[in-house]
């Protein structure tokens, strides 16, 4: 078997942007597209799970809005993934997902998942080498097993520049009405910014399967990311309904 080709984050192509004009039209075009799936998805036996990772600021919360703002809200839940709680703690990593899986007729979206055990962390420490390394054949395992059961998955990796992510930590420092925005966690997650991308990199190696692959989206752009995301998830679901 060929050995994957290295991905690197950092040369991605981000001058990737978009007009006004054409950002509205394309994101209206996808809202719509991706309400009408909702219907089929509701008289399916399918259901979606949209994983969404990246950096801090990298516009996740911003893009994730945009696509369900059209969709009916009682069968859309989105879940922010943030530290586990102490009774989570006490559990196998995975347990804190199995109750957030959506139902037949439901989507799910997860700003930031599973995949936390294989970027942060790894990154910080908060998983021995052994947990870590033995994760990726966990998450493989955990999606081919929804698969099996009807689940679509969605997985997409919004990356900006280490400049660009600058720029927006200052302005939301700025602003007093996204302070909320960022933290003291989030400039130490900065500093190590090379070895979450490398991370990263073995992540889509191990885990971007033929039946769940890893989209990157270049987001130092935000109009084009958020259509970039409604576009591959429309495109994605839109395949496997088709699929029966």
């Amino acid at each position: 078997m060929a050995k994957k080709k290295q991905i690197d984050l950092d040369a991605l192509d981000q001058n990737k942007s978009i007009s006004k004009e054409v950002f509205l039209k394309e994101l209206k075009k996808y809202q719509l597209n991706l309400l009408q799936l909702q219907l089929r998805l509701k008289e399916s036996n399918r259901s979606v799970a949209i994983v969404i990772e990246g950096p801090d600021a990298a516009g996740k919360g911003g893009a994730i809005k945009r696509l369900v703002e059209c969709l009916d809200p009682r069968l859309v839940r989105v879940y922010s993934i943030v530290k586990p709680t102490q009774e989570e703690y006490r559990h196998h990593y995975m347990w804190r997902f199995w109750n957030k899986i959506p139902a037949k007729g439901e989507l799910v979206i997860f700003d930031r998942s599973w995949y936390g055990r294989v970027l942060v962390e790894r990154v910080e420490g908060f998983a021995t080498g052994r947990e870590w390394k033995q994760a990726y054949q966990e998450i493989n395992e955990f999606e081919r097993t929804l698969i099996n059961n009807g689940t679509i998955i969605v997985k997409a990796f919004m990356m900006i520049t280490k400049e660009e992510q600058l720029r927006r930590f200052k302005a939301r420092a700025a602003e007093p009405f996204k302070h909320w925005k960022i933290n003291e966690e989030d400039w130490r997650n900065r500093r190590k910014w090379k070895e979450h991308n490398e991370a990263a990199t073995v992540m889509f190696e191990k885990t971007s399967t033929k039946l769940a692959p890893w989209t990157i989206i270049a987001a130092n752009y935000k109009w084009y990311a958020r259509v970039k995301l409604a576009q591959t998830v429309y495109e994605k679901i839109e395949s496997e309904l088709k699929k029966g």
